[in-house]
């Protein structure tokens, strides 16, 4: 490694940090990873951040960027790279836009229910894996101890993102669904958006890789059920194309008049899965706003900087009642869509609109915020 590299802070059991290794991989940008448990991370990048949170990446200029999607908004605007990961088709770049939120957020309910609800499959491969942050010593006990009270958090917000004893035989219904139709597109199509990589495929990848292709139980379901799906999960982590008899080469996207029906049943999937929990966050959120008119620009309107939610809101999931945790992160990245569908001219609009309603998406585009969300020294907070 060069005084010109990057230096990625993380862990290998976080799906957010897995985007952004992947990404520098794939570009052979240099790169030194460093846990997030050590020293280094501790007294030197969380004062700098302002909270304990993963990936964050600190530039050979000295500059820290917390957060996986603004990391690789940074990468694809310093760094040679061999294509943009962005989609600038009307119709295909709103799709890529909805891929990329139900990627980071709409996929955490099984990520959450795969990792943490299997103890007999996972506990002791997850133990290692968080030795990344607990750090380890010869003390079993100790080691144990501090892993009970890391985990403990994580199994809270497993929580908070709908996995209860209420819903979790539907997550795995939820879930097989969804491997099937990915199944059926990734035996045809190298990515989810055609022949290279999108920010659809990194969003993705984050939870697919670092939680359901990683922990023991959902691994041995993707290999046993979807296994062009893992072998996805493999090309996103490689540092070169994988080229292989099964696809050509080619690395265009998809036409916004040929877009193939494997991908309309994806899209169709998230429609079902995720509109009405976004809908009903978009609603929670006004509602919240409503009642704090005075509330101060580029705050987050919380007792702390560091809390991500402004409360909980119920939604009706699968034939069942859930509610879940509304989180400002998820604003940030539903601005991203609508700014992008609004910058259409008409005519765009009318043939983004006649596809998404195809797949009952066409509300989506319009879900917006009273005030958006941006992000502001780190940190998701109300513009």
């Amino acid at each position: 490694m060069t005084d010109n590299s990057y230096r990625l802070y993380g862990m290998t059991a976080s799906l957010y940090t897995a985007k952004v290794r992947a990404y520098l991989n794939y570009h052979r940008i240099d790169y030194v990873e460093v846990s997030a448990g050590s020293k280094e991370y501790n007294e030197q990048v969380v004062p700098e951040i302002g909270r304990w949170i993963v990936p964050a990446l600190k530039t050979p200029a000295g500059e820290y960027i917390q957060d996986g999607t603004a990391i690789l908004d940074y990468l694809q605007q310093h760094e040679p790279h061999r294509g943009s990961i962005y989609v600038d088709q009307p119709v295909l770049g709103s799709i890529a836009h909805i891929l990329e939120l139900f990627g980071s957020e709409g996929l955490l309910r099984p990520a959450m229910h795969y990792r943490w609800n299997f103890n007999d499959e996972n506990l002791a491969f997850l133990k290692s894996s968080f030795y990344d942050v607990t750090g380890y010593t010869d003390d079993a006990k100790a080691n144990h101890k501090t892993f009970l009270f890391a985990s403990g958090r994580m199994r809270k917000a497993s929580m908070a993102f709908g996995v209860t004893p209420k819903s979790q035989a539907k997550v795995e219904q939820s879930f097989q669904q969804f491997l099937a139709l990915l199944e059926t597109h990734f035996t045809k199509h190298p990515f989810l958006l055609g022949g290279r990589r999108t920010i659809a495929d990194y969003s993705f990848y984050g939870p697919l890789y670092a939680h359901l292709s990683r922990d023991p139980e959902p691994l041995a379901l993707i290999q046993k059920t979807a296994p062009h799906v893992f072998r996805w999960v493999e090309r996103m982590n490689s540092p070169a194309d994988y080229i292989d008899h099964v696809f050509t080469g080619d690395t265009s996207l998809f036409s916004d008049d040929a877009i193939p029906e494997s991908l309309m049943a994806i899209l169709r999937y998230v429609s079902e899965e995720y509109l009405s929990e976004i809908s009903a966050h978009t609603t929670f959120a006004n509602e919240w706003l409503a009642e704090r008119p005075e509330l101060e620009s580029l705050t987050s309107g919380l007792d702390k900087i560091q809390s991500r939610s402004i409360g909980f809101t119920s939604f009706s999931w699968r034939g069942i009642e859930i509610s879940s945790a509304v989180m400002l992160y998820r604003f940030y990245l539903l601005k991203r869509l609508t700014d992008f569908y609004e910058q259409l001219d008409s005519q765009q609009q009318a043939g983004t609109d006649a596809v998404l309603t195809n797949v009952g998406l066409e509300d989506m585009v319009r879900l917006k915020t009273t005030r958006p969300v941006v992000r502001h020294n780190q940190f998701e907070v109300w513009q």
